[in-house]
């Protein structure tokens, strides 16, 4: 989550923890109740109300004392979680940590349809394996470096990068602090690189719009690049599939694509900075955004990239090919496929497509696994787009109300889903504390764009939303998406089984 938002939760909320153990329970209010109101209940002949609280959750952690502002997995052993956040309501409260093993989670049985009992398996209160301290405010980023999750690293409001080693073995899990370097106010985002041939390598931005590199070496945090273009909070960064380039947007309505490695510049691809194979800000009319960019992500083929930012706008911006396995961006507005069933390559820094749908900002964006070619975006209008990147970035379906009125937090293309849905479904998260699946086959858009309950696969209930003091700010689920693990602005880290 960005840093302003952190903040906004952190200085401004005042979550409250819910028990799992009453869950299921009904709260009457039995309390005094002064006489003329209890009169006027009597004229109006209502009944006092009662509160059904849902739970669907098969375990909890409760251990945070404030809210829970981000949430990671590790790479090759999926239960092990670690979750960030504050340590209190004041102003200069602690950033907080802990990892988790998921794996204690009890599945509930699955009973047969006749059954109409009541299920007698409770909840699984997890523990942690590991506290995540040394941050003076709150945690709002982490991530496993990559391709192995040799380390973990937190970032905080505080402006540390802290590294820890994880090495796992016969099951369990040995993690111990390493290292920490901070040369900025505030962190906004932490990215791992996917490269094998640069393993241990995380990207973040920063408040004052810097982006920084830095390698892990024997367990040593060493600065790789740092680039310094952005003239507005950097919001947020990925990078390609192969970890070759990092795309990065700011508040200032500004994208600019590094090449981290060099791997450009020896094609004579890069600008004239030396540094970026696209820079794109407001100055371009065609690509300014009003309100700034707050999301981005690069399609799995590695030809081009989404950027989303306020009033609903995206942004399809093509991506150089920088070896000769990667796919070529399609062209602009293309409908059709060109001989091996990909379109033809076009210029980096193309404008592919300005996709206006949503209402509202888009903070949210996910690509789905190749060979599938569809885009989802989450506004904080409550709804999700879904366009077809092989079609002219059409719009495929608008779920209008996929979290009614609530910001949309989160969306994720489940990778590695089994059966024929494999590439259809899609996660979300929103602050109406609901976690949904989605179907999204079917027909295109229109036919089902007020009708998202089609596409409603399972929903999942059990953290404070609805303004009710917490929401569901974020959400890890492996590759087959089997298990989902939830961040809550209530304080809780709830596993939900899909």
């Amino acid at each position: 989550m960005s840093s302003s938002n952190a903040q906004d939760h952190h200085e401004d909320s005042e979550p409250e923890v819910l028990d799992p153990n009453e869950v299921a329970e009904e709260f009457n209010d039995d309390g005094d109740v002064a006489m003329d109101s209890d009169d006027e209940m009597m004229e109006d002949g209502d009944a006092q109300e009662e509160i059904q609280l849902q739970n669907d959750s098969i375990a909890y952690f409760d251990a945070h004392k404030d809210s829970v502002f981000t949430i990671a997995q590790h790479p090759k052993y999926p239960a092990l979680v670690a979750t960030g956040g504050g340590e209190g309501e004041e102003d200069d409260a602690p950033g907080k940590g802990y990892v988790i093993d998921t794996s204690a989670a009890q599945s509930r049985p699955v009973l047969p349809p006749s059954y109409s009992g009541e299920q007698q398996v409770e909840n699984t209160h997890l523990q942690h394996i590991f506290e995540i301290d040394g941050h003076t405010d709150s945690i709002n980023a982490l991530t496993f470096t990559l391709p192995n999750g040799d380390y973990l690293v937190s970032a905080g409001l505080d402006g540390q990068l802290r590294a820890y080693s994880v090495a796992l073995s016969d099951g369990q899990a040995k993690i111990a602090f390493v290292a920490n370097a901070q040369e900025v106010e505030e962190i906004n985002w932490v990215a791992a690189c996917p490269s094998t041939q640069y393993p241990n390598v995380v990207a973040l931005g920063a408040s004052d719009g810097s982006v920084w590199v830095y390698t892990i070496e024997n367990g040593e945090l060493s600065i790789v690049q740092t680039y310094y273009l952005h003239t507005g909070p950097c919001t947020a960064g990925a990078w390609t599939p192969d970890g070759s380039l990092l795309a990065t947007v700011s508040e200032d309505g500004s994208l600019h694509v590094y090449d981290v490695w060099g791997f450009a510049g020896v094609k004579g691809l890069v600008g004239n900075n030396g540094q970026t194979v696209v820079s794109l800000t407001e100055a371009d009319q065609r690509f300014a955004v009003d309100g700034g960019l707050y999301s981005v992500a690069v399609a799995p083929t590695g030809a081009f990239l989404a950027c989303g930012g306020a009033g609903g706008a995206i942004k399809i911006v093509s991506l150089p090919r920088l070896t000769e396995s990667a796919a070529p961006a399609p062209r602009r507005g293309a409908a059709g496929k060109s001989k091996g069933g990909q379109a033809e390559s076009s210029t980096a820094g193309t404008i592919l497509a300005s996709l206006h749908t949503q209402a509202d900002g888009v903070e949210a964006l996910s690509f789905a696994p190749a060979p599938h070619t569809l885009l989802a975006a989450g506004s904080v209008d409550g709804s999700i787009g879904v366009y077809d990147t092989a079609r002219g970035f059409a719009l495929r379906k608008l779920l209008r109300n996929a979290h009614e009125d609530f910001s949309v937090v989160k969306v994720e293309f489940v990778r590695a889903a089994p059966g024929p849905a494999a590439g259809w479904l899609l996660t979300s998260c929103g602050m109406d504390g609901v976690v949904r699946r989605w179907d999204l086959r079917g027909a295109a858009a229109g036919a089902l764009q007020d009708n998202e309950q089609k596409n409603l696969v399972k929903e999942w209930r059990g953290h404070r939303g609805d303004g009710e003091g917490g929401g569901v700010l974020g959400f890890v689920q492996g590759e087959t998406g089997e298990r989902i693990v939830t961040a809550g602005d209530d304080g809780v880290v709830l596993v939900f089984e899909a």
